[in-house]
């Protein structure tokens, strides 16, 4: 399983900004997706898990309503539209991908089976 994520910039408070998941290597309708982000000397914190077996979508808290995650079947890749975004977003942003696992709303960071190398979201002040 191959995964690559990008879209990562540095963007102004208050400005949006789409991260992709490429994947490659699975059968794209078996697995969850997951995001994730590690800011420097915090923990690693679940962003979103989709479910691409039944379409189920979870969030963490502090990012409901601003941030959404979908799947674009035909090309293997998953997307995570983010609005809204504050300074406390800016992290190191992981998609992974799992084919054992369910999404489960209490968002815990788990350790999915494959994961990417992350892309850099900075949210200027």
């Amino acid at each position: 399983v191959r995964i690559v994520e990008s879209g990562g910039v540095v963007v102004q408070t208050g400005g949006s900004l789409r991260l992709s998941c490429a994947t490659s290597g699975l059968t794209f309708g078996d697995y969850i997706i997951g995001w994730f982000r590690q800011a420097p000397g915090k923990e690693r914190e679940a962003v979103s898990c989709l479910s691409n077996r039944d379409g189920i979508r979870y969030y963490a808290d502090s990012v409901k309503g601003r941030f959404t995650t979908s799947s674009e079947n035909a090309k293997n890749t998953v997307y995570l539209e983010m609005t809204s975004l504050k300074p406390d977003d800016s992290a190191i942003y992981y998609c992974a991908a799992d084919q054992d696992r369910d999404c489960y709303p209490t968002m815990l960071p788990l350790p999915y089976n494959s994961w990417g190398q992350g892309t850099q979201v900075t949210v200027s002040t």
